[in-house]
């Protein structure tokens, strides 16, 4: 079988199921693992999956939201890179907003010992890990906690953003794009991270380059709520250059 034919079973394996991984196509086609990498990548340049950790979905399931341990192991290397970069944002004793995400809970963990900052998360994970923080006072926003995310939302994580004012949020997002915006699969975490957006003097995207352009169900802002976006050099450089014109800064770490 060649690889053009090879790759048109696998887009209709994905479709199918609504997800495919290395390891069974491998398998089913008998090839390599690496061939399937070759091959998934090639149908992710064509926009037509996207691929996940271990994997691929096909693009337009606006649903999709991985796990989040699938989410710590995707892109790790790039979202380190961002999460240090992340690091000069801070403000100088004053108070920041952390959003649920895996590239936030990066920044989070990386925090200097010397920081000494007022810091408000709904996030779980990210309250564990600044819990013993020296410099940190921390608040935890409480709220229904979703189990994929570990993240409050509903009412109480909405009312609580809505009595707050932050000097810098960072925030995380599914998908983003001049077209579409920012997006995320959940409904009840998109509204708390609009309330988040609007709770802040500064708002800092952080997202690797492989959610450009991606699209999902719950759209919670426009990219020029964002005064800056922190990203990887997979995003081009005319792609940063198109969402600067926008009035949006883009560092690619």
């Amino acid at each position: 079988m060649y690889a053009p034919e090879r790759q048109q079973e696998i887009l209709r394996l994905a479709r199918d199921g609504g997800r495919v991984d290395v390891l069974s196509l491998a398998e089913e086609f008998q090839v390599t693992a690496e061939t399937i990498r070759r091959d998934l990548k090639a149908l992710d340049r064509a926009g037509l999956v996207r691929r996940v950790h271990g994997g691929a979905i096909p693009v337009g399931r606006l649903d999709f939201e991985p796990d989040l341990a699938e989410r710590e192991s995707t892109a790790a290397d790039e979202k380190d890179r961002i999460a240090k970069a992340a690091l000069a944002e801070l403000p100088a004793e004053g108070t920041m907003i952390l959003d649920a995400g895996t590239t936030v809970a990066r920044v989070a963990s990386a925090l200097p010992l010397e920081a000494s900052l007022t810091v408000v998360t709904h996030s779980l994970p990210i309250a564990a890990r600044l819990a013993d923080h020296p410099g940190i006072q921390l608040h935890l926003v409480g709220g229904r906690v979703r189990h994929r995310t570990r993240a409050a939302v509903d009412a109480w994580a909405l009312r609580a953003y809505g009595e707050i004012r932050a000097d810098v949020l960072l925030v995380a997002a599914n998908g983003f794009s001049a077209d579409h915006g920012l997006t995320t699969p959940d409904l009840a975490e998109a509204a708390v991270k609009r309330a988040a957006v609007a709770a802040a003097r500064r708002v800092v995207l952080l997202a690797d380059s492989s959610k450009h352009g991606q699209e999902h169900f719950a759209r919670f802002g426009d990219l020029s709520d964002v005064d800056l976006l922190i990203t990887d050099t997979g995003l081009s450089p005319e792609d940063a250059a198109a969402i600067e014109r926008g009035g949006t800064e883009v560092v690619r770490a």
